[in-house]
């Protein structure tokens, strides 16, 4: 049982680091590539910052591919 301990904490650790850079990523990329059309810009980059992980990921998978089809990259 010890040993499993020994395995989990790093792996936390690892998924918290990676979801923290995750965030951080889709901030970045919300500010700087989103189009400034009325207040979207503002309204993604206060629901990622407010809802951390969970928004980046709603972000991620629902307002990114639509921005990059209608906009490119």
């Amino acid at each position: 049982m010890e040993i499993l301990g020994c395995m989990l904490v790093p792996f936390f650790v690892i998924l918290g680091l990676a979801s923290e850079v995750f965030w951080i990523w889709m901030l970045v990329e919300c500010a700087t590539k989103e189009r400034s059309e009325g207040n979207t810009q503002l309204i993604w980059i206060v629901v990622i910052a407010v809802t951390n992980f969970i928004g980046a990921l709603i972000y991620f998978l629902i307002r990114r591919p639509d921005r990059i089809r209608e906009y490119g990259a």
